[in-house]
C-alpha cells in the first residue's frame, strides 16, 4: 500500500512537467504575446528625472493646475485669457494628430506617456496606441485612466525608455510622438535612432519640445537661468537643442521632410499664467534660498521673464520608403 502511494506521489509530481514538455511546441500558440512583452525593457538609470517627478512639486502642481497632463495647451494667436485649461490642452493633441497626418487606425508609439492622457486622446480619436514611461507611478495612474475610460483595448501602457526600444520589433509602428519628454533624453541621437529603427517605412515622427537661441548671444542671467532650470528639472537634452540641433539630429539618423514649427505665440497664454501663478512663490524661495526644491515654479517665473531665449516648437519628420516598400495608410488601402 505504502509503495502504490508514492508511486502515485511521484505520477503527480511529474504530471505538470510531461504535461509542460507536451505543450511546448505549441506555447506560442496557446500563450500570444506582443513583442514588448517577451522581453524585459531595459531603463537608463536616470535619478534626476525620478527626483523631478517624484518631488511633491511635480506632483501636486501638474495635477492641480493641468489636470495630470504635462504638456502645454495651444491658443490662437494673440490670445490672452487661457481658460478653459482642458480645451487648449485637447487643441494641442489635436494639433498633435494633424502633425502625425496618420490614418485612424494606425499604431502610434507614446515616448513617455506620464498618466496617459494624450494617448487616451489619440485612442479616442481612433488611434492604436502603446505608451512607454520610465516613471513607474505615471504607468500607475494611466492604466487607471485607461480603464475609465474603457479603451483597454486600444491604449496599452507598459514600463519603457526610449533610448532602449529594443522590446519592439523593427517597423512596428506607423508613428510615434514626444509631448515635452525628448528634453529628458540623456543620449538624444540613440533615442532618435531607435525611433527611426521602429517606425515603418513612411511612418511619421511628431515630437512636441523646446529649443532655444545660441546662450552665448544672451545676457549671463538669461542663459544661467536656463541651463539652471534644465539641471533641476533634469532636462539635459534641452541644453544642447540650440535651434536647429534637434533637426539635424532626426536627419541625421535617416529621417527626411524634417519641418519645425514655432508654436511659442499659441502657448504664450498659457506661459504667462504660470508667470502670475509663481510670481509671489517664486520671490519667498528666493528670500529662503529653496530656489532648487521648486523647479517648475522657477520655470514659470524664470521662463517667462527669459521667453526670448527659448522657443516652443513643433516638429515633424518621415521615415523614408525605399524602393518597392509602401507607407501605412497605402498598406491599409491594398488589403
Amino acid at each position: 500500500m505504502t509503495s502504490l502511494l508514492i508511486k502515485a506521489h511521484i505520477i503527480l509530481l511529474l504530471c505538470p512537467i510531461r504535461l509542460k514538455l507536451i505543450l511546448l511546441p505549441f506555447q506560442k500558440f496557446l500563450l500570444p504575446m506582443s513583442s514588448a512583452d517577451e522581453k524585459t525593457p531595459i531603463i537608463n538609470k536616470n535619478k534626476p528625472l525620478q527626483d523631478y517627478y517624484a518631488n511633491l512639486e511635480s506632483r501636486i502642481g501638474y495635477r492641480l493646475v493641468l489636470g495630470g497632463t504635462r504638456h502645454f495647451g495651444f491658443y490662437a494667436q494673440g490670445s490672452y485669457w487661457p481658460f478653459p485649461i482642458s480645451r487648449a490642452l485637447r487643441a494641442m493633441e489635436d494639433h498633435l494628430i494633424a502633425t502625425l497626418a496618420l490614418e485612424k487606425g494606425s499604431n502610434v508609439l507614446d515616448a513617455g506617456c506620464g498618466d496617459g492622457y494624450v494617448a487616451i486622446h489619440l485612442a479616442e480619436n481612433g488611434y492604436h496606441v502603446h505608451g512607454i514611461d520610465v516613471v513607474e507611478h505615471h504607468l500607475v495612474k494611466a492604466r487607471r485612466n485607461i480603464k475609465a475610460k474603457g479603451l483597454e483595448g486600444k491604449v496599452t501602457v507598459t514600463l519603457g525608455d526610449y533610448h532602449h526600444l529594443e522590446v519592439f520589433a523593427d517597423k512596428s509602428f506607423d508613428g510615434a510622438y514626444t509631448m515635452e519628454t525628448f528634453v529628458h533624453a540623456t543620449e538624444p541621437e540613440a533615442a532618435a535612432a531607435e525611433f527611426f529603427r521602429v517606425l515603418r517605412p513612411g511612418g511619421s515622427l511628431a515630437m512636441y519640445e523646446y529649443d532655444h537661441v545660441d546662450y552665448s548671444t544672451q545676457k549671463k542671467e538669461a542663459s544661467t537661468s536656463w541651463t539652471t532650470i534644465n539641471q533641476w528639472a533634469a532636462m539635459p537634452a534641452y541644453n544642447q537643442f540650440q535651434q536647429g540641433v534637434l533637426k539635424g539630429i532626426l536627419e541625421e539618423v535617416g529621417f527626411q521632410d524634417v519641418v519645425v514649427r514655432d508654436l511659442s505665440e499659441n502657448v504664450l497664454p498659457m506661459l504667462r499664467m504660470f508667470y502670475l501663478l509663481a510670481f509671489i512663490p517664486y520671490f519667498i524661495f528666493v528670500l529662503f534660498g529653496l530656489k532648487s526644491y521648486f523647479p517648475n515654479t522657477v520655470s514659470g517665473y524664470e521662463g517667462y521673464v527669459y521667453r526670448n531665449v527659448a522657443r516652443y516648437i513643433a516638429v515633424s519628420a518621415r521615415k523614408p520608403l525605399t524602393s518597392g516598400e509602401i507607407g501605412p495608410g497605402e498598406e491599409k488601402k491594398t488589403r
